[in-house]
């Protein structure tokens, strides 16, 4: 019994993942090519995490910050929001966010390259494919996503405290002094940690769907979706586990 298509693509993908691991850690890195996807996974990518960032710090601040001034426990808004940010929003919607910007575009450039055979051309002139086009696209990712997490982070944070002394008169240093009770020294790190494993799984297997592509030109839209698919359901799977490895004690 043959194993279903995104089975076989999704250990294609890790195999393929691996490859690019192996050839980092060799040194066999393209500086050009790595300073192209950098600016792609982020400063391209800049704006769109720091809106919603703008968008999200606010809002949870608005639900957290109402409930609590009812109860007379407008001090912790800060805390609350802290831990909110660090352990679960951040790194999850950064990485949703680097899903649908980023692991598209690799996900469509190496599927049109895969259908019209610029993969077996890049092959016949002796270059690994996985170290010209997977490692550059892998490391950028690595490096890329713990650096907008924490672009996140911060922006959330501050409009969190914007909002608050606005709509609900609770002091700055109200708030920030919250955060700081609240927070434990791990946390950051933590939630670092967090984006750089979601930085690396979203890069091998929106890689790996790519280069897994067959078929013509309709097939690259197909691969591009199923990958944004896969890629969302296991950082699902792997932020809980991550979750209770971390802060489950």
């Amino acid at each position: 019994m043959k194993a279903p298509r995104w089975l076989q693509r999704l250990g294609s993908s890790l195999m393929i993942g691996g490859q690019a691991v192996s050839a980092i850690a060799r040194g066999r890195i393209g500086m050009v090519d790595l300073v192209q996807e950098l600016l792609e996974a982020g400063p391209g990518s800049f704006l769109i995490v720091l809106i919603t960032a703008l968008a999200a710090g606010t809002v949870f601040n608005i639900q957290v910050a109402a409930e609590l001034s009812k109860q007379g426990a407008s001090s912790a808004v800060g805390g609350l929001l802290a831990l909110g940010l660090s352990r679960e929003i951040a790194p999850l919607l950064t990485a949703t966010l680097l899903t649908g910007k980023v692991a598209t575009a690799y996900a469509a450039q190496l599927g049109t390259m895969k259908v019209t055979e610029q993969i077996d051309a890049i092959t016949m002139l002796r270059t690994d494919p996985v170290e010209y086009l997977v490692v550059p696209r892998v490391l950028a990712m690595v490096v890329m996503a713990p650096v907008q997490c924490l672009l996140f982070f911060w922006m959330a944070i501050w409009s969190g405290q914007v909002s608050s002394t606005l709509l609900y008169s609770i002091p700055p240093t109200v708030f920030w002094n919250s955060v700081r009770v609240w927070m434990e020294p791990d946390d950051l790190p933590s939630m670092l940690l967090k984006a750089v494993v979601f930085g690396l799984m979203i890069a091998v297997i929106a890689c790996g769907w790519g280069l897994t592509t067959r078929g013509g030109p309709k097939e690259v839209g197909a691969s591009t979706t199923g990958a944004v698919v896969m890629i969302l359901v296991t950082v699902a799977l792997v932020d809980v586990l991550l979750t209770q490895l971390l802060f489950g004690q």
